[in-house]
């Protein structure tokens, strides 16, 4: 659940963010009206609470996978959650690229498609990283809230044996399963992002 929601969300979202960071202006491909109303896009999907976006796009998670309820219906949701996230996190990323690349890039005469793919993208690539990083960490916490439509998880478990049942060794468990993979996925994509900024 985890694994796919973020493959398709990072796909959708480096997409978005670059997208977002090439149309603004004074960007490699300046365009005020695709910039604005995906800005605007972009902004509605992050100011709805993951519970509340699940419910809202029940009609549509049927309609993409046949079901509301399991793995595949909490997928949906956790794609249309993290992709825009991940696309301001990649919009940043890019933005933060000194301007005098893209001015040096010009120069020598790139394309926008060279500008973004030999200069954009390598500069940023350290800061790519810690964005999916960050991502991540926010998926885990959303699928913690998956479990309300049938999808399991880790989430599910505190709440069905730990919360329910009065179970407190299993609450525990799962908090400390939590803290060691959110430490452990930080620690990768900072050490992985560090490598890449020393090139």
């Amino acid at each position: 659940m985890l694994g796919v929601a973020l493959v398709l969300g990072s796909i959708l979202g480096i997409a978005i963010g670059t997208a977002l960071a090439l149309t603004r202006p004074g960007g490699v491909l300046p365009n005020r009206a695709v910039n604005l109303v995906l800005g605007i896009v972009v902004n509605i999907v992050r100011s709805l609470p993951f519970i509340i976006l699940l419910v809202a796009i029940l009609p549509f998670t049927r309609f993409l996978v046949g079901t509301s309820i399991g793995v595949w219906a909490a997928i949906v949701p956790l794609t249309v959650m993290i992709a825009p996230y991940i696309g301001r996190l990649v919009e940043n990323s890019l933005l933060e690229v000194p301007r005098g690349v893209i001015e040096a890039a010009r120069a020598m005469g790139a394309s926008p498609f060279q500008i973004f793919w030999r200069f954009l993208l390598p500069e940023a690539r350290g800061s790519l990283i810690l964005a999916v990083t960050i991502a991540t960490v926010g998926l885990i916490d959303a699928t913690a809230m998956a479990g309300t439509v049938g999808a399991g998880g880790i989430g599910d478990l505190a709440l069905s044996y730990g919360y329910q049942r009065y179970d407190g060794f299993a609450m525990v468990v799962t908090v400390i399963t939590l803290i060691v993979l959110v430490q452990g996925i930080q620690m990768i994509g900072s050490s992985i992002a560090r490598r890449f900024r020393r090139r």
